[in-house]
């Protein structure tokens, strides 16, 4: 099975910037039509970028790129692995990034911040567990809320795994039909619903326990999960109508948050919701065709992928964790320093990916060496045998192959 895309690590890295843009262009000043935003605005600089709102309002779409891209990601990781090993190297691979980013968060608003440090004590806790604060608390940083819905897919699938029956297959229709039905029902309350109403219901769709039981985001992963099957051989009718449903589902999450920062924002009000869907729908289209190449040229030899592919892809969850608050603290000291707002904010975002790049290829492999080794006191780690040693498809969460009859042939 070759399933390894190289066009997912820039557009990963790409919906990163998105939401980076979205957050320091558009949400640092936007926020105060809607309500008080996170910590963030204990750091932010007082600068207003009204003429960049038509090109960063939608940037937010990244988050549901992401989710897309998780779903590919973890069913081809979950596919050829056991259980044990797939819930300790998703371990190894968030904890580390989540510890240096949030620290550097937590001290960032301790040194710069203008609000009090009790606020921000148990919200770093919180970070530092992955566990969410609740419906009504506050995150360390907004970008976190992203964590409880990753995290809620990747004990789905290790679940599944365990259960040696659940396949690929199943767990795409499951998420599926789960999240399709509840998005149909959100679009039918907003087509009922005051504008004073939305973001009430908004809070609800992105806080817990919608974005930990999936119930809005479900069928992003769903798709991820689609995509990674059409990756390694062709869907049956029935699946083509399960991402047909997905994509619909998607694309009303979607429409939805759209509306609500389209009727809240008086800057944005004549853009459309369909703008986000259409930016949302050219990133799958995009893996869906990469997914198809590869699945007709399953008999050739994978090329190697570039390195700095593979690092931009390693760059885009630390830059993910620290563009909103450290970022607007950065751009706040570049404004008192003179700088002009626009030349801040790139300057900015620059130092913040070679911050990233330097923790990703340095700090975290040494963090992560670190809980490698506090692990293996607890007991022997899963051992990850090498590609050629590995099954095709692990027992847990199989690749169901539709089965070719064989017709027999009288011979001559």
């Amino acid at each position: 099975m070759k399933s390894h895309l190289p066009l997912l690590d820039p557009l990963r890295f790409g919906a990163a910037l998105g939401v980076a843009i979205f957050h320091q262009m558009f949400w640092s000043w936007a926020w105060v039509s809607i309500g008080v935003p996170g910590f963030e605005r204990h750091v932010a600089a007082d600068v207003l970028y009204p003429s960049a709102a038509p090109y960063a309002w939608f940037g937010w779409v990244g988050v549901e790129i992401f989710f897309v891209i998780s779903g590919f990601v973890i069913a081809n990781s979950a596919s050829q692995t056991s259980p044990g090993a797939f819930l300790v190297g998703r371990a190894l691979r968030l904890y580390p990034a989540v510890w240096v980013c949030a620290t550097a968060t937590f001290l960032v608003l301790l040194l710069f911040g203008s609000g009090p440090a009790s606020e921000t004590i148990l919200p770093y806790i919180h970070a530092m567990l992955m566990v969410p604060k609740g419906v009504t608390g506050q995150w360390l940083d907004e970008v976190y809320w992203t964590l409880a819905a990753e995290t809620a897919f990747y004990g789905l699938v290790f679940c599944a795994m365990l259960t040696k029956k659940i396949t690929l297959r199943h767990l795409a229709f499951g998420l599926t039909i789960y999240s399709a039905i509840f998005n149909a029902a959100a679009l039918a309350v907003l087509s009922c619903t005051t504008s004073s109403d939305l973001p009430y219901l908004v809070i609800l769709m992105f806080r817990v326990p919608c974005a930990a039981f999936l119930l809005t985001h479900g069928c992003f992963f769903a798709l991820g999960i689609w995509l990674f099957i059409s990756a390694n051989r062709e869907l049956t009718a029935l699946e083509q109508i399960a991402v047909a449903a997905t994509c619909l589902a998607g694309a009303a999450e979607i429409y939805f948050f759209a509306s609500f920062l389209l009727t809240s924002v008086p800057a944005i009000a004549d853009q459309s919701a369909l703008v986000p869907v259409a930016v949302w729908a050219a990133a799958v289209l995009l893996i869906a065709l990469a997914a198809k190449c590869n699945r007709q040229s399953a008999d050739i030899a994978p090329v190697e992928a570039p390195a700095y592919l593979r690092t931009l892809g390693l760059i885009t969850y630390p830059l993910y964790l620290t563009h909103n608050v450290i970022g607007a603290a950065i751009i706040r000291a570049l404004v008192d320093s003179g700088l002009d707002a626009t030349s801040a904010l790139w300057i900015a975002l620059g130092l913040l990916v070679l911050v990233c790049w330097f923790i990703c290829v340095k700090i975290e492999p040494a963090v992560r060496s670190a809980l490698m080794q506090a692990l293996s006191h607890f007991g022997k780690l899963p051992r990850r045998q090498p590609a050629s040693r590995r099954p095709a498809l692990s027992r847990g969460l199989r690749l169901p192959v539709p089965v070719k009859v064989k017709v027999a042939t009288s011979q001559p």
